[in-house]
């Protein structure tokens, strides 16, 4: 298992700092919001990228409905090659209640999901590197013949894509299998969100491994909080999850950026199960 290290949002020069602090303390990745007016992602990352070396970085989560797929291709390409492959790209509808309709973003749902499958066509023609031409119910696009296309990312065959599956639903799952990963969010029978477990994990990893076409490695990611004070307790928490088959978890305290809070937390290093290596490349 891999372990990952959310932000909760604040200030660039702040997440570069607890950035440098988990990359010391054995993190494997760091993760900033992308909310709709507010510190911006990219930028923030850019800073992080350029003042370490090792750590994954990303968003959680981008909403892609709300952002033009050409420019997320491009900030996610440059931000790739800026810190040599270690780009994520986590996906999903994003929460409306963050200000959608304030913003005159699309609501409704089944737009949403359209513009997101529509967006990650775009975003992964683009990444290839060569002339593109999409059509689409919400998108056209032609390709452009005055300059050439810029180099594409680092990573091959293309930065890894986390997407937010909404178990058991098959369409939301099955657009999660095409990529790379899966952000799992379990919907109970009247379709409100319920509490994941890692029964839910482990019935999610037997419906990928019996859907799943692709040959490439696919990540299963799951959130929480644990004890950094006491790492009994935190090492037993991750164990429930990896066990279940999750490959990535992810210290997300969302109560607020209490920075002092934040700082202790990652000194303690993550809930690593035994005989896993302090620090990896």
């Amino acid at each position: 298992m891999k372990y990952g290290f959310v932000f909760p949002g604040g200030e660039a020069r702040a997440a570069v700092e607890l950035a440098e602090q988990a990359e010391a303390a054995g993190w494997d990745g760091f993760f900033v919001p992308d909310a709709l007016w507010w510190h911006d992602p990219w930028i923030t990352l850019a800073a992080v990228a350029m003042r370490t070396e090792r750590l994954r970085i990303g968003t959680m989560i981008t909403p892609v409905s709300r952002r033009r797929p050409w420019t997320l291709a491009s900030q996610t390409a440059t931000l790739d090659r800026l810190s040599n492959g270690r780009v994520i790209l986590s996906v999903g509808l994003g929460a409306t209640d963050s200000g959608f309709a304030e913003f005159g973003e699309a609501t409704d749902r089944k737009a949403r999901a359209e513009l997101l499958d529509e967006g990650l066509d775009i975003i992964t023609g683009l990444w290839r590197g060569q002339s593109f031409n999409y059509s689409g119910n919400h998108y056209t696009l032609r390709e452009v013949k005055s300059f050439p296309p810029p180099p594409p990312p680092v990573q091959s065959p293309r930065i890894p894509i986390w997407v937010v599956g909404a178990w058991p639903r098959p369409k939301s799952m099955q657009r999660a299998l095409r990529y790379d990963g899966l952000l799992p969010n379990k919907l109970n029978a009247d379709g409100k969100h319920g509490k994941l477990t890692p029964a839910d994990v482990r019935a999610m990893k037997a419906y990928i491994e019996n859907n799943r076409t692709e040959p490439t490695p696919f990540d299963i990611v799951v959130e929480g909080r644990t004890p950094g004070d006491h790492p009994k307790k935190a090492i037993a928490e991750a164990s429930r999850w990896a066990k279940a088959g999750a490959t990535w978890w992810l210290e997300a305290d969302w109560s607020g950026a209490d920075l002092d809070r934040l700082r202790a937390r990652l000194r303690h290093g993550p809930p690593q199960l035994d005989g896993e290596p302090f620090a990896r490349e």
